[in-house]
C-alpha cells in the first residue's frame, strides 16, 4: 500500500497535498508528459482553473490507458504563469483530488511562459498501482 510521509518535524503543507508518497517495491509507473490545455477542438479555454481542469482531463484520460486514476498519483508537478493563477489552478487540482484519500506530493510553479501565449497552466503527473 502506498502511504503518505508527513513528517512532524516539518510544517503542514500549504494545501491539499503531502510532503511524500512511499511506493512499495514492485509497483507500475506511470509518467505523463506537461499537458497544456488545447482541447480536441484545438480550442483554449479562457482562465487558469478552466485551463487546469483540461490539463487534468488530459492527465485522467493517460492515466486510463494503464488502469489508474487520480488516486493512483504520488506526484502532481504544475506550472502557472503568474501568480494570479494559483487559485484557479490549486481549485482544479483540490477538484480533482476530491474523494482521494492518500493525498500525492504536489509542486507548483511559476514560469515565464509556454509554448503559445494563451497556455497559462500545464500539468503532469506521476501515478504508480500494482
Amino acid at each position: 500500500m502506498m502511504r503518505m510521509l508527513m513528517p512532524g518535524a516539518l510544517p503542514p503543507p500549504f494545501a491539499r497535498y503531502a510532503h511524500g508518497v512511499e511506493v512499495p517495491a514492485g509497483w507500475r509507473l506511470v509518467a505523463t508528459s506537461g499537458q497544456l490545455p488545447l482541447a480536441a477542438d484545438g480550442s483554449v479555454p479562457e482562465g487558469a482553473e478552466a485551463q487546469a481542469r483540461l490539463c487534468l482531463a488530459h492527465c485522467a484520460a493517460i492515466l486510463a490507458e494503464a488502469g489508474m486514476g487520480p488516486a493512483d498519483v504520488v506526484r502532481i508537478n504544475a506550472f502557472v504563469t503568474d501568480r494570479a493563477h494559483m487559485a484557479g489552478y490549486m481549485a482544479a487540482r483540490d477538484a480533482w483530488l476530491a474523494g482521494v484519500a492518500r493525498l500525492p506530493a504536489s509542486t507548483l510553479v511559476i514560469v515565464a511562459g509556454f509554448t503559445r501565449p494563451e497556455f497559462l497552466v500545464e500539468v503532469e503527473v506521476t501515478a504508480a498501482a500494482i
